[in-house]
């Protein structure tokens, strides 16, 4: 399948030695400074580490996606450095973050939601925002963009949402439709509102490893190409390692790579260096900046959040669920849907354990790894809540028909994929280790909050008559070790650099001495000072928009606030 969008970024040798602003990142908050600032007539150049990748590019095979992972682990390191999936193995936390023009908007589920206001009422936040309504025009802005809509009819009929709408009816909850950035709608001349190509969903379920249908509203289909437009310069496979104050402004230090690998280093000077290289990147830039002598709050690598993420499979269920993406198999026929389309607030006696339950879909390139594991954990350590021999033999009936037919059939199709958002208290650590990013976080996986999921799940695999199957990283095995698609904080937002890294605007706290770095800035989920119980995208991207705002708004700028 080829793509049918313009490529965005620009080659290597088009790079100047100076501009305006030099943005580190391309995921929601790199998007959208390089938006704003290009649309306030800044000269702007982002510098992404991954490639570019458009829609027909993505994996849809077990093959292709092998090619398409990257693991760093304590002792080891696997992998292409531009794969799409970034999986960081830590002793008590591990995270993925998706690597590309775009990050991780690339391979998210797109629910796209607003936190209770309660969040924000937390001392962890800057006084400026902790107020409900002190971020509402931000998230307006960013939902203008982003365009969040509710799946149609049909994708909420299918067996995916009806299966876990009647399961939560049966537990005493109320399952909603859920906001989520894929299109469903035939427009006017197949364009968007900024010019790109873009068709409605066809259900194909494989949002999680990339859209190959021009559907998935990624950053690649909004903030970025708008950006372009704007004359903002985008720059691929270009790691920012360093950033230190220069006689004028900032010099940002890293390398680029080409296609077989090969290294060559770069240096491009800036008036404002903004970083948006996700919670990992940016933390790790910082750390690497503090080590060379830039003046920093000890804070820096502190208070990361998984932001409360578990999972869980109601495994080889009674009645068809159609949870499992088409893959190679293309769509037509099946109707899966985007990978969630309904979600389940399931509230506890305080905010901290409120709990949001959503649909997922494994994506067809997985399929075939994941089918024979959940097999082997259902039989380990997984919970039955069918009885009975005919139940019994019912079971190992679909189990063979998916070893027989593969895993569209029998009981993986059959399989029910939760994904829950909890909170927790965002005591993790990032730190560097031999010059590489490392988290720690010892008891995480103990913390009350992952029991209260994992027992949500297993309400709801009782009521498909299905096999509950927890994180399969979650158990007494590896020490309750957790999995996080939604990694928050390291460079938190506060009101001085004893609490925080940055100030509520994302500018750098100057340490012990005080003030802030003038002209440097993090945007991103790093700033996020707590886990936020709904999925984080909305405000990473509000938060954003308030800082590029008040960036302009002190340098006497005027941002272009319409499209086209």
């Amino acid at each position: 399948m080829s793509a049918m969008v313009d490529h965005l970024a620009s080659p290597p040798e088009a790079m100047r030695d100076r501009y305006d602003v030099v943005v580190v990142g391309s995921g929601y908050g790199g998007a959208i400074a390089a938006w704003r600032l290009a649309r306030a007539g800044r000269s702007v150049c982002l510098r992404e580490r991954g490639v570019e990748k458009q829609p027909g590019d993505y994996p849809d095979s077990t093959a292709d996606l092998l090619q398409e992972v990257q693991l760093d682990g304590p002792h080891v390191r696997v992998g292409s450095r531009t794969a799409l999936f970034d999986v960081r193995y830590n002793e008590n936390v591990n995270v993925i973050v998706g690597c590309g023009l775009g990050g991780t908007s690339l391979i998210n589920a797109g629910i796209c939601l607003r936190p209770d206001g309660d969040v924000f009422t937390s001392s962890a936040w800057p006084q400026e925002l902790r107020e409900a309504a002190a971020l509402d025009p931000y998230f307006a802005a960013a939902e203008r963009m982003l365009r969040p809509a509710l799946s149609t009819t049909v994708f909420l009929g299918s067996a995916k949402s009806v299966s876990l709408r009647r399961a939560a009816a049966r537990t005493g909850k109320s399952a909603t439709p859920a906001p989520v950035l894929v299109n469903f709608e035939h427009l006017t001349d197949d364009r968007n509102h900024v010019g790109v190509t873009q068709y409605p969903c066809v259900g194909c379920g494989d949002c999680v490893s990339g859209c190959n249908y021009h559907a998935k509203s990624t950053l690649i289909m909004n903030y970025l190409p708008d950006a372009r437009n704007h004359s903002a310069a985008l720059f691929t496979r270009s790691n920012a390692r360093y950033v230190e104050a220069a006689e004028q402004g900032w010099s940002v230090h890293g390398h680029t790579l080409d296609e077989r690998g090969a290294e060559s280093a770069f240096t491009v000077g800036a008036d404002i260096v903004i970083l948006s290289a996700g919670t990992l990147g940016s933390t790790e830039i910082l750390l690497r900046s503090g080590e060379r002598g830039l003046p920093l709050s000890s804070q820096v690598g502190a208070h990361f959040s998984g932001n409360g993420d578990t999972i869980g499979f109601a495994y080889n269920a009674a009645n068809h669920v159609d949870g499992v993406g088409l893959g190679a198999r293309r769509a037509g026929g099946r109707v899966i849907g985007p990978c969630s389309t309904e979600v389940v607030t399931m509230h506890g006696d305080d905010l901290a354990s409120t709990m949001l339950m959503a649909d997922g879909t494994v994506p067809g390139a997985f399929a075939d790894l994941l089918a024979p594991l959940l097999k082997a954990d259902a039989r380990l350590k997984g919970v039955d809540t069918s009885r009975g021999a005919r139940d019994w033999i019912a079971e190992r009936w679909r189990e063979l028909q998916t070893l027989l037919l593969g895993p569209h059939a029998g009981a993986m199709r059959n399989t029910l994929f939760m994904l829950v958002v909890t909170h927790d208290d965002s005591a993790g650590r990032m730190f560097l280790d031999d010059d590489r990013l490392r988290v720690d976080w010892p008891g995480l996986g103990d913390q009350g909050q992952f029991s209260r999921a994992s027992d949500a799940m297993l309400r709801v695999t009782r009521e498909l008559d299905g096999t509950y199957v927890q994180n399969p990283v979650w158990n007494e095995l590896t020490h309750h070790d957790t999995v996080t698609g939604h990694p928050l904080g390291g460079c938190v937002m506060a009101d001085g650099p004893d609490q925080g890294v940055v100030n509520d605007k994302g500018q750098v706290f100057r340490g012990g001495s005080g003030g802030v770095h003038e002209g440097l800035y993090v945007m991103d989920g790093s700033v996020v000072p707590t886990a936020l119980g709904v999925n984080p995208l909305l405000t990473i991207s509000a938060l954003a928009e308030r800082s590029c705002h008040a960036l302009a708004t002190d340098r006497g700028w005027t941002i272009d606030y319409g499209l086209g």
